[in-house]
Order: C-alpha cells, then sequence, then structure tokens
C-alpha cells in the first residue's frame, strides 16, 4: 500500500437515496479489517461531532462507506460491504447493511470499471455481505454510461434523478417465529426484511406520530424506554449484545395521516431519522402486513401495494408482497425505487492519525 496520508485513496461520494457515503473499490483499501477500520476513521473525520477534519457529515445518515468489489459467488455480479462510521466515537460497524448506499453501487461499479454497462439499461446482481441478501439493482446507461439524471422523485431528496429499480426477496421476516413478543411490559413486533427492525404502538409512549425527529430526540425518557427494549431485542433478532450496535432499528408506528399505509417515527438507534432508510421502510411494510403484528390493526392496508410508510420527510412507496408458506413462515418479496447521484470523484486525504 502507498502511504495514504501522502498519495491518497480514490474515493467517490455519491448519494444513495437519502443517504451520502464514500464509496470504495476493495483493492484500494488495506485487507486487514484493523487497518481498514483505522483508515477510514481517519478519512470520515471520526471521533469528532463535526467530523470537521474528514468527509463526514457530522450525522449517521452522512457517516457512511461502501466497499465494492467484483464477485467470486456464481450467479452474482458486484459484492458490496456497508460499514457504518461512529461520528463521535471511533467505531465502524459492519452489523447492518444500507439500502440506501446500495442505490448508488451499481453506478459505481460502472464508473469503476467492475461491471461492463449495457448500451441503455444494466441490470446487476449485487451480493449484500452484510446479510447474504441478493439485489437485482436496475439503472439507466445510455451510450454505456451513467445517467444520473432523470424524473424520479423520492421524499427527502430535493429535486429529481434518474430512477434505479432494487428488486430483494426470499428471507423469513420473523426471526422468533411469532407475529407478536412481549418485551419490558411492551408488544413488539420483530421483523427483518434486509433491516432488523422492533415494531412498536406509539400511543404506548406517549407519542402521537407527528413530532418531529428533534422534539423525540429531546425526550430522554422515551429514549431510555426504546434503548430497553433495543438491548433486549437484539439478542431475541440473533445479533447478540446490541450495546454498541445500531441494530435494530426502532419504530413507533401511528395510524397514517397523509394517505398512506402507516405513520413512523424511527429511532436509528439514538438519532431519530429524519426521514427512512429503504430497507427500513422494507421491513416495516412487511411487518404490517402480518396478522397480529403490532400496527397490522391500525395500518390501511389495501389489496395491492406499494404502501405508503409515512416519515418526517414525507411519504416512501414500498412495493412489498408477504407470503405465509405451508410451513407458517412468513417471507417477503420487495421492489423499491430509489435515486442516486455522483457528487465527487477523485482522491481523499486521511489525517495522518486518529
Amino acid at each position: 500500500m502507498t502511504d495514504s496520508a501522502t498519495d491518497g485513496i480514490r474515493c467517490m461520494l455519491l448519494r444513495g437515496g437519502t443517504s451520502k457515503g464514500a464509496y470504495f473499490v476493495a483493492d484500494d483499501l488495506p485487507s486487514a479489517p484493523d487497518a481498514r477500520d483505522d483508515l477510514l476513521l481517519r478519512i470520515m473525520g471520526s471521533p469528532d461531532p463535526a467530523q470537521i477534519d474528514g468527509l463526514g457529515g457530522a450525522h449517521p445518515l452522512t457517516s457512511k462507506v461502501a466497499i465494492v468489489s467484483r464477485s467470486t459467488e456464481p450467479g452474482v455480479d458486484i459484492d458490496y460491504l456497508f460499514l457504518q462510521i461512529g461520528v463521535d466515537q471511533p467505531t465502524v460497524s459492519d452489523a447492518q447493511t444500507c439500502g440506501n448506499l446500495l442505490a448508488g453501487v451499481g453506478p459505481f461499479a460502472v464508473e469503476r470499471g467492475l461491471w461492463s454497462p449495457d448500451p441503455e439499461r444494466t441490470t446487476v446482481r449485487i451480493r449484500l455481505i452484510n446479510t447474504g441478501d441478493l439485489a437485482i439493482e436496475t439503472f439507466p446507461t445510455p451510450h454505456g454510461r451513467v445517467d444520473y439524471d432523470g424524473t424520479a422523485a423520492i421524499d427527502g431528496v430535493p429535486g429529481t434523478a434518474a430512477g434505479i429499480r432494487i428488486e430483494l426477496g426470499g428471507r423469513a421476516l420473523l426471526p422468533t417465529g411469532a407475529a407478536a413478543d412481549e418485551i419490558d411490559g411492551h408488544t413488539v413486533t420483530l421483523v427483518d426484511n434486509g433491516m432488523p427492525v422492533v415494531l412498536l404502538r406509539a400511543d404506548e409512549f406517549g407519542v402521537s406520530g407527528d413530532e418531529s425527529a428533534d422534539e423525540l430526540e429531546g425526550r430522554t425518557a422515551l429514549r431510555e424506554a426504546v434503548e430497553r427494549i433495543r438491548l433486549i431485542a437484539g439478542p431475541r433478532m440473533g445479533r447478540g449484545d446490541v450495546a454498541e450496535a445500531t441494530v435494530p432499528k426502532m419504530f413507533l408506528l401511528s395510524p397514517p395521516r397523509h394517505g398512506g399505509a402507516i405513520s413512523t417515527r424511527a429511532f436509528i438507534p439514538a438519532r431519530v431519522h429524519t426521514s427512512i432508510g429503504v430497507l427500513m421502510a422494507a421491513s416495516v411494510a412487511a411487518g404490517i402486513q402480518i396478522p397480529g403484528a403490532v400496527g397490522a390493526d391500525i395500518a390501511d392496508i389495501g389489496a395491492d401495494g406499494p404502501y405508503g410508510i409515512e416519515h418526517p420527510g414525507g411519504i416512501f412507496p414500498a412495493d412489498v408482497a408477504v407470503h405465509r408458506g405451508a410451513d407458517g413462515t412468513w417471507t417477503a418479496t420487495s421492489t423499491s425505487l430509489r435515486t442516486a447521484r455522483k457528487i465527487f470523484d477523485g482522491v481523499v486525504f486521511p489525517r495522518p492519525r486518529l
């Protein structure tokens, strides 16, 4: 490896969905996880609440990294590893994936020559290393070049951009096998449709469901109550001790107000999400379709999707279909429309030391 502080590291900054992250080719980073994580902390400017000395944007939604490589797995084109970089703590976590940054993986793979584009639209099969899921991503590549401009709009992102279609499916939804469990005196639903989430009734916590993210973050007793449940839910979802992890995500559900299927406020876990991630929305949309699950009785579910998941920034249309097998296992398939945009491409210079 070259001296990264002097020579820099190839990096592309992309907005993927309602998040923003630094994208790297795996071969451009150290192969040893400890050395890689040390380098990424220095690149992102962590630990520092402002991340003033790096690329991070002082918020979990803008302190993310995607590491991309050509896959050797049969039936897979590209491998994608997501890392959540702590903002004010020197942490690098692979405990979850990110469906928002996933939107930029296909375009990035084409930009870096990891995958050859088709003349008009390109489809890439992407393995999500964090979870083992397979995503099929289709995006416009007129004349063999990624086109980020278009007319697709998603809530939480200004303007419009080219639509990126993402398909996921086939996983079992309920880690405990039950539509509802009891934790700390509350009925909860533990569901994982690409992102482990805990569904809670907002009214049980004194939340109406129309509060702003800042208002909910300011309620210390609420944050503590939600965190107690999260720490118990983590092991039940097969995640072990989640005290230092950012999953599962915690969702307070209330009846829809703006024509959607359900209204949500999400702790991720300490901050309240100003919008919603694509895989979070897919998990919520799957959960509320299961009879007996938290939120199923207050959701406005029609015969067919997509199901509008209301969040502080608007409505996310989650096209999720659930199925119950002969053995009683619930599974889901989901399709989502995301957008991405290349913001910067070049060389990033990490600070010399933490």
